[in-house]
């Protein structure tokens, strides 16, 4: 009983520490990754492509097999099994089969559907890491869209912090003749202008939060807390640009990224279908094999002794072997317009393939530009900001001093805070287009 209340006693415990770990961007993607709808619905999709390659490895090698079996009474006119003649006596019948068929040439469809299957299902795995991808790269920018937010509340909160002690000083100076009551009205005025847009930063944190666990799959109402330190990384402080060869680059990427290897799967599946289609118009040899027997007796027939069961099911046996070899000769031309329809498949996906390859040349391309140009505002933003916050401290004691307007400290205050929000979304964009360039190099989002 003892141990039971512990356990009672320790469980809200639990709870509460549960709901307060702190989860980093890694941490965020794997769960995003693990509890996504999308993976399991592409699982399902690799399950079919295995299955697919499994009957298309049965069907090239395996033959059709089939078993039959019947028992009649035939009343009234019939033939007799045993002279071959009619009789009007009732019979009972009882007969079983075997037969098996495999097609020995079918216009190399079996071996192309083997090929086709093959290559299906490694194209269901590359669209798993490119879905994958996707998720970690949506996470990225929601998890550091969290970021952000925080660290402008966190900055307008300081900011209302420092409005309010401006405002009660203002009131001492306006009690002691120092300052007029206009200029009392206008500091209260910026706090309430700091306080309007901290509400409002406030509200996209949360949207900003939903989004977040939206995309992670998170339970909407549980709590979830972030690891704040990414916008503090290090690499963020010195950013670096034109370390690779963007060519090499884009050459590594037009052969690893999954879009392209999806494109030149379907490619590669679109130019053996229409081989199939061609080679459709060439006969079809295939080979058939069965055995049988079968046993009969007239029930009721006076004098009539069948033969026992075992021995007619031995004594009537057969078995046979066949070579069918099918021409066509004329179906209203519908192999015809198969073909041509598979030949305008590949050259759809022929071209798709091309298309792709100009996409992701230009991706890398702009990828490793727009990392470029952010590392370059980044390095502006943390100067500016570093001026910006030193002006501002100035500022802020020469307004206690008397020797600037409110007017001027609220413009001081108005920089320093944009100077504040650039820095932060430089940080934050050079992060995620560092991470793309880096991705193009070939290393997936969750790994780096």
């Amino acid at each position: 009983m003892r141990r039971i209340l512990l356990i009672i006693m320790m469980m809200p415990v639990m709870a509460v520490a549960q709901d307060t770990v702190v989860m980093s961007l890694k941490d965020c993607m794997l769960y995003a990754v693990e509890n996504s709808t999308k993976i399991r619905i592409q699982n399902a999709d690799n399950d079919d492509a295995r299955i697919a390659r499994r009957d298309a490895i049965l069907s090239a090698f395996t033959p059709q097999v089939s078993g039959n079996t019947y028992a009649y009474y035939n009343f009234g006119r019939s033939i007799d099994p045993e002279t071959n003649t009619y009789s009007m006596v009732t019979s009972f019948h009882n007969g079983y089969s075997v037969s098996a068929g495999i097609d020995l040439f079918n216009g190399f469809e079996a071996v192309n559907n083997l090929r086709i299957s093959k290559t299906s299902q490694l194209m269901g795995k590359t669209q798993s890491q490119q879905i994958e991808d996707q998720i970690c790269l949506a996470t990225m920018e929601a998890y550091c869209n969290v970021l952000y937010n925080t660290e402008l509340v966190k900055a307008l909160e300081g900011q209302v912090a420092t409005a309010e002690k401006a405002v009660q000083l203002a009131e001492r100076q306006e009690a002691l003749g120092q300052k007029s009551h206009a200029d009392v009205v206008q500091m209260q005025a910026d706090l309430a202008e700091r306080q309007y847009q901290l509400t409002n930063c406030r509200n996209n944190l949360n949207n900003a939060v939903i989004t977040l666990k939206d995309v992670m799959f998170w339970p909407i109402e549980t709590p979830l807390e972030i690891d704040e330190s990414l916008s503090r990384l290090p690499q963020c402080d010195s950013p670096t640009t034109g370390t690779e060869n963007v060519s090499q680059l884009v050459a590594f990427a037009k052969t690893n990224t999954p879009s392209v290897i999806l494109a030149e799967g379907t490619m590669r599946n679109a130019r053996l279908a229409m081989k199939t289609a061609h080679w459709q118009l060439m006969p079809t040899l295939t080979l058939y094999g069965g055995f049988s027997t079968n046993y009969f007796t007239y029930p009721g027939m006076a004098g009539y002794e069948p033969m026992p069961y075992l021995d007619q099911l031995k004594n009537h046996r057969g078995e046979y072997v066949q070579l069918s070899l099918s021409i066509p000769i004329f179906n209203h031309l519908a192999r015809h317009s198969n073909i041509a329809r598979k030949r305008n498949a590949f050259e759809r996906a022929e071209a798709e393939y091309q298309q792709t390859l100009q996409e992701v040349e230009a991706e890398v391309r702009r990828a490793v530009a727009e990392r470029d140009g952010a590392a370059d505002a980044l390095r502006q933003a943390e100067t500016r900001a570093a001026l910006q916050k030193e002006a501002f401290a100035l500022n802020e004691k020469r307004f206690e001093q008397g020797l600037i307007s409110s007017i001027e400290y609220q413009t001081a205050s108005n920089t320093y805070l944009n100077a504040l929000a650039e820095q932060m979304n430089s940080r934050l964009q050079y992060f995620i287009k560092s991470s793309v360039v880096t991705y193009y190099g070939g290393t997936p989002y969750i790994n780096q």
